[in-house]
């Protein structure tokens, strides 16, 4: 190979995985430039009314004036909850996925930070340090934002939440996606049914339920190879959706976002970050992790943080959406307004 032929490669290369990230990250969003570009009017229109029900401002303190897409920069916080029909769909949930997106307007670019569910934080709804997935249980989408917003000492503008039925949904209005399965295995459903999901090792075509249950499964493993099994199954979501046979399927999927997605991100936000998706090579992705360690506390177990990654990645990402200093110092003061009032609490999972 030529090293003309190496360097297209390589971009070529960095191109999809830049693709592939952020589509995923703004699935909900993104689906809508594809759809107008694919069937015109006619989907457009019904993506906005869709995603009208879909809107759902939670009740909070917000941290700073609203702001809006088109020119400013701003944050998305995505919660995926382990949420489904059996669970009534209430905010009792926990999360399952939490990941955090900053999108800075001028530069065209975008941060993504994943946050492990099993951090080890303050939550003020509580009271106390838990695991951050309980933030979500004890008070839905404002707990999680509040506690996200005063472990990395940043504002959260914005926030989709999805549930599992988005998940499957989205995967059987593709027909299924095509995944390698590593291992026999014997998973529950998404309404928990022990042993309902039956699969066997190799490349196979996998509807909703099936691949949600590669997607949770880890008793073969660890967190890591499942993390590695979600980013193979979104690829594969990605592949099929933006396929010619994918493409006759966005109605369906619009529908599948919309029935199980809540957000107070309006229609017209949303448009906004079509820009930083038609941004090509251009557009700048860069994911972030929070190291961190195993803990045991009182035999649970948890993701200890490591402080100094911590204030790292919260700088990063105060300077990606160049925050001034007022709002540091408001957030330091109401930091240590909670290191004098906490207690130690532990959960009972």
């Amino acid at each position: 190979m030529s090293s003309y032929d190496r360097s297209s490669y390589k971009v070529e290369k960095k191109k999809k995985k830049r693709r592939i990230i952020f589509t995923w990250i703004i699935l909900p969003i993104m689906v809508l430039s594809l759809s107008a570009a694919a069937y015109g009017s006619f989907l457009f229109n019904k993506a906005e009314s869709v995603m009208d029900k879909s809107y759902i401002p939670v009740e909070r303190e917000v941290k700073r004036e609203p702001v809006n897409p088109i020119d400013e920069n701003t944050s998305v916080l995505f919660i995926g909850v382990d949420d489904s029909e059996l669970r009534n769909f209430n905010n009792s949930s926990r999360s399952d996925a939490l990941m955090l997106a900053t999108f800075n307007e001028k530069e065209k670019s975008v941060k993504l930070l994943s946050i492990p569910r099993d951090s080890y934080v303050y939550i003020p709804e509580a009271g106390y340090n838990d695991k951050i997935t309980h933030a979500h249980a004890m008070g839905g989408v404002a707990s999680t934002i509040e506690t996200v917003e005063g472990m990395l000492d940043i504002p959260i503008d914005y926030y989709v939440k999805m549930n599992f039925n988005a998940f499957t949904a989205v995967i059987d209005a593709l027909d299924g996606v095509k995944v390698n399965v590593p291992y026999p295995l014997q998973e529950m459903d998404s309404s928990d049914r022990q042993g309902a999901i039956s699969l066997q090792p190799g490349l196979q075509t996998l509807n909703g339920e099936e691949a949600l249950a590669l997607a949770r499964t880890r008793k073969q493993d660890n967190d890591i190879e499942r993390g590695k099994r979600q980013q193979e199954i979104i690829k594969a979501i990605i592949s099929k959706a933006t396929s010619a046979k994918g493409v006759t399927k966005y109605s369906d999927v619009i529908e599948a976002i919309g029935d199980n997605m809540t957000t107070d991100l309006s229609f017209g936000n949303m448009k906004a970050f079509i820009d930083y998706a038609t941004s090509g090579l251009n557009l700048e992705v860069e994911t972030l992790t929070i190291a961190g360690t195993d803990a045991y506390i009182d035999g649970i177990y948890y993701y200890q943080l490591d402080e100094a990654s911590l204030e790292e990645i919260s700088a990063k990402i105060s300077s990606h959406l160049e925050l001034d200093n007022s709002f540091s110092a408001e957030s330091n003061e109401e930091n240590n307004e909670s290191d004098e009032n906490m207690s130690t609490g532990v959960s009972e999972y």
